[in-house]
């Protein structure tokens, strides 16, 4: 297995740290959207479909990040390094 460069781990790292700014960006937009839409339209009620479309999008960023979690973590499933760790199915009190 090869290491990966140094660029790689800021990167994922990065990655990392930018789920908490993607939600924070995606609930802030709904809500530029949906008070564009009410200005435009004069209706208030606009103003909650945008804020439900940003809470929708956050939602939407945080499943797609656990769902990536989940993936890499199956990957390390099968790793001789790992196997010790795993629950055994024997049953140890007998």
């Amino acid at each position: 297995m090869s290491e990966k460069p140094k660029l790689g781990r800021i990167i994922e790292g990065a990655e990392q740290l930018s789920l908490g700014i993607s939600i924070v960006v995606a609930v802030l937009l709904g809500v530029g959207i949906g008070l564009m839409l009410k200005n435009f339209f004069n209706t208030p009620w606009l103003l909650w479909v945008g804020v439900f479309w940003g809470v929708a999008a956050a939602i939407l960023n945080v499943y797609k990040a656990y769902k990536k979690q989940v993936k890499s973590l199956d990957e390390l499933k099968d790793d001789v390094r790992y196997k010790k760790y795993q629950n055994s199915t024997e049953d140890d009190n007998d």
